[in-house]
């Protein structure tokens, strides 16, 4: 019988550089003989990238419970047509945000209800949740003069610093609620150190699931 994959997701605010190390953690998790299967949300499946494509569209104004839904819709999408297969097969999941970027955005930012996200939570994915999640953590004004050289900005880029002071606090919050799971990785070190910081905490991970 095959093992169940593990399922892995990265968080942080813009510029925090969950998907410069994207590629590193693919890699190190395939040095331990691992199928990896690579995805993000909101997106992952055609359908997803559209409900994306929405979320995101910088010309759009949407009221908060609308982006909400939104995201749980593309998330059970994404689960039920990508993910929760993949682990199935035994193929490990990195997944580039997840529901915790829920609670930090529409929760922290927007100021929705921590208890209605709960409540979707609940429903779309019932009890399951992150094997491992990291953390990706760097100043507000770090992350946001990072993702400013990206390009032009997108519906959630464009959100002031104060948001993206709530939304970080929100994660570190998470982080400190739940340390098993979230292991916090400083990223404003340079890329070479959080490499090395990345391998440190997935050879844990690894010796713990491979034994």
């Amino acid at each position: 019988m095959t093992a169940r994959g593990q399922f892995i997701t990265l968080e942080g605010i813009e510029g925090a550089g969950k998907s410069t190390h994207l590629e590193t953690i693919r890699r190190l998790l395939a040095a331990q003989h691992h199928d990896v299967l690579v995805t993000r949300e909101p997106g992952g499946t055609e359908t997803a990238e559209r409900i994306r494509a929405i979320l995101l569209d910088r010309r759009g104004v949407m009221d908060p419970e609308t982006e909400l839904l939104l995201m749980f819709a593309a998330r059970a999408e994404h689960l039920k047509v990508r993910i929760q297969p993949a682990l199935n097969q035994g193929t490990w999941v990195v997944c580039d945000r997840f529901t915790d970027s829920t609670y930090a955005y529409q929760g922290g930012g927007r100021g929705f209800p921590m208890e209605r996200i709960a409540a979707l939570e609940n429903h779309v994915q019932g009890a399951f949740r992150p094997d491992l999640t990291i953390l990706f953590d760097v100043d507000v004004q770090t992350g946001l003069a990072r993702a400013g050289n990206r390009g032009q900005a997108d519906r959630f880029e464009r959100e002031s610093v104060a948001f993206f002071e709530r939304v970080r606090k929100t994660f570190l919050d998470r982080a400190a609620q739940e340390p098993v799971r979230i292991r916090l990785v400083d990223a404003s070190q340079p890329v070479e150190t959080v490499e090395a910081a990345l391998a440190g905490v997935l050879s844990r991970f690894c010796r713990q699931h491979d034994a």
